[in-house]
């Protein structure tokens, strides 16, 4: 319910924007393949219960003639949750739009990533917000009507990203879900914030329009935003460009595939993917010509199902003992990395623009010998409630934070430095302050910025990575992992209570979900890991990870400096090619 009002469907949505009989889908029909019975049970029910074979609808119409492209969440269908089906199916409606030069009107109704997928469902923001960042480099408008509710992971990718937001009477919009927040913290989430109205009033949403106004509205809005000329050759259903000029990065066969019907996609959809599941890890393999240290690394192409063409290897520690080691106090941080593995360490302090955040670290340094510009989160301002056996530990990243690391990329874009981000945080601040400062748009556009950075980039998983204050630091064109480092679309205790209303179950939650890094080498979202070897122990004081800071710092050099010889335009279709694979079969 939003206020008083029943909560509106996906379809009942469009068919009130979109002009009498002019809407004509673009979804292929997608297979249910996941070999978890109860995850089955879930989506037979969902999709007998809507009508709908996923979560969301995507297709064209016309809004007072003007041929738009609009894709939309169903709620109903598990919370309008995004997994690798749908997180597929939404990239390419938006890569479609694009090259077919159409606006972008995108109606969320979610409460984010979808757990029983995990890390590889969490994946699918990247992919969807570089989609929309292209849409927007081309040119051509993209709108957004938050339904009620819409947080987590789509908030904070293509729900924040709008050229113009509006958002549904009374409808709850926020980063973290309230009953999350109560189940981490055990008090509810302060009334009256997370609300349509009270973030119109902080300036995150620029209207609250009830669905019946969104037709007009978007057509007032789209008549400055086309133009003349543009809504001419819209409404008429023109191409202005061929299509593999407008996508970047996609092929002239794919462009051909995109153009053969306007009635649905030339190809068909993926196969809706199965909970995450502890993969095999690649074999270890000595890269001296690279100057790197005998670590796990280069892992094949992902089938997108915890295995890796070479077969089954090692699986490596539990999710269990890894979470709890990132999470011991005494575990080195970026500066202690920094300490051990750099020179010329020159920090900066915060945005530049009077903001700044304890939980970001952004300095410019030498790394392995090779000049860079470091992003971290910072473990040196960590609470004292730190604990090996339940979330916390580390100054909570908030807005001010992610545009400090928005500084940084800018440093790094104009100087043509590489970019280096160390990830390492239990997660972002959860608090009236950050819902009405704006992080779900940080994170947003912190993911935009990462996978459109013309700067060679390498990311570090060195601890803790929960959450999108982690995932906004990851799209890069290398990404290194600790052993005990891991990933995951919430502490493992928030997802705990997604799923079970209680967050004892968070340790078997987190091996389901392939939060290792093992299991993110498997799937192609780590290319290589680094053993932490015996300094790991209980006790050990930070002192006592020397060795393992001086591999690391070797290692990321070299891998740096590998970088930073790429040519340009290889590395960033690299970069792009990487994370829109994520998750698909092989």
């Amino acid at each position: 319910m939003t206020g008083t009002s029943p909560r509106t469907s996906a379809l009942q949505l469009i068919e009130t924007v979109v002009d009498p009989g002019s809407w004509h889908r673009w979804d292929e029909p997608v297979d249910i393949t996941t070999d978890d019975p109860a995850y089955r049970a879930d989506l037979e029910r969902a999709r007998e219960r809507t009508g709908l074979d996923e979560s969301v609808i995507t297709g064209e119409g016309r809004i007072e003639g003007r041929r738009v492209a609009v894709v939309a969440c169903e709620f109903r269908f598990l919370a309008g949750s995004i997994g690798v089906a749908s997180g597929e199916r939404l990239a390419r409606a938006i890569e479609r739009a694009t090259a077919e030069r159409l606006p972008l009107l995108a109606a969320p109704a979610s409460g984010g990533t979808r757990m029983q997928e995990g890390t590889v469902a969490f994946l699918q923001m990247v992919k969807v917000a570089a989609a929309i960042t292209d849409h927007k480099a081309a040119g051509l408008p993209y709108l957004v009507h938050l339904r009620h509710p819409t947080t987590g992971g789509v908030l904070a990718s293509w729900g924040s990203l709008g050229h113009a937001t509006a958002a549904e009477p009374g409808a709850l919009i926020g980063f973290m879900g309230p009953r999350v927040h109560e189940a981490l913290y055990g008090e509810e989430f302060p009334a009256g914030v997370q609300v349509a109205e009270n973030l119109m009033a902080h300036g995150l949403v620029d209207a609250v329009l009830p669905p019946e106004r969104l037709s007009e509205v978007a057509a007032r809005v789209l008549r400055v935003l086309c133009g003349d000329a543009a809504a001419a050759a819209v409404a008429n259903g023109d191409r202005a460009v061929p299509v593999a000029e407008a996508v970047p990065g996609v092929s002239p066969a794919a462009a051909g595939a995109a153009e053969e019907s306007p009635a649905g996609p030339a190809v068909a959809g993926p196969a809706v993917a199965g909970p995450a599941v502890a993969g095999p890890a690649v074999g270890r393999e000595q890269e001296a010509a690279a100057g790197r240290p005998a670590d796990e690394g280069d892992a094949p192409a992902s089938t997108g199902r915890g295995e890796s063409p070479t077969g089954p290897g090692p699986g490596g520690p539990s999710a269990e003992e890894s979470i709890r080691r990132s999470r011991r106090p005494e575990r080195p941080g970026v500066r202690d990395l920094l300490r051990a593995a750099a020179e010329d360490v020159s920090p900066l302090s915060g945005t530049g623009a009077g903001e700044h955040d304890p939980g970001l670290l952004l300095a410019l340094a030498r790394v392995g010998g090779t000049p860079c510009v470091v992003l971290g989160h910072d473990r040196a301002a960590r609470h004292g409630d730190a604990a090996a056996d339940g979330p916390g530990g580390g100054q909570p990243l908030g807005p001010a934070g992610l545009r400090t690391a928005r500084r940084g990329m800018r440093i790094a874009a104009e100087l043509g430095l590489p970019l280096l981000t160390v990830v390492d945080t239990a997660g972002a601040a959860l608090n009236r302050e950050a819902e009405e400062g704006g992080l779900a748009g940080e994170i947003a556009r912190c993911l935009a910025d990462m996978v459109t950075l013309p700067a060679p980039t390498l990311c570090l998983l060195l601890g803790q990575g929960a959450g999108g204050a982690a995932l906004a630091l990851l799209p890069a064109d290398r990404v290194l992992a600790a052993r005990h480092a891991w990933l995951s679309p919430l502490p493992p205790e928030g997802a705990s209570a997604i799923l079970y209303r209680t967050t004892e179950r968070a340790y078997e939650i987190a091996d389901r979900q392939g939060v290792r890094s093992a299991d993110l080498l498997a799937h192609g979202i780590v290319d290589r890991i680094v053993e932490e070897g015996a300094e790991g122990v209980e006790g050990t004081e930070p002192s006592g990870y020397e060795g393992f800071l001086a591999r690391l710092g070797d290692t990321l050099g070299a891998e740096l400096a590998a970088l930073r010889a790429q040519d340009q335009g290889e590395r960033l279709a690299a970069r792009r090619a990487r994370h829109r694979r994520i998750g698909l079969p092989g």
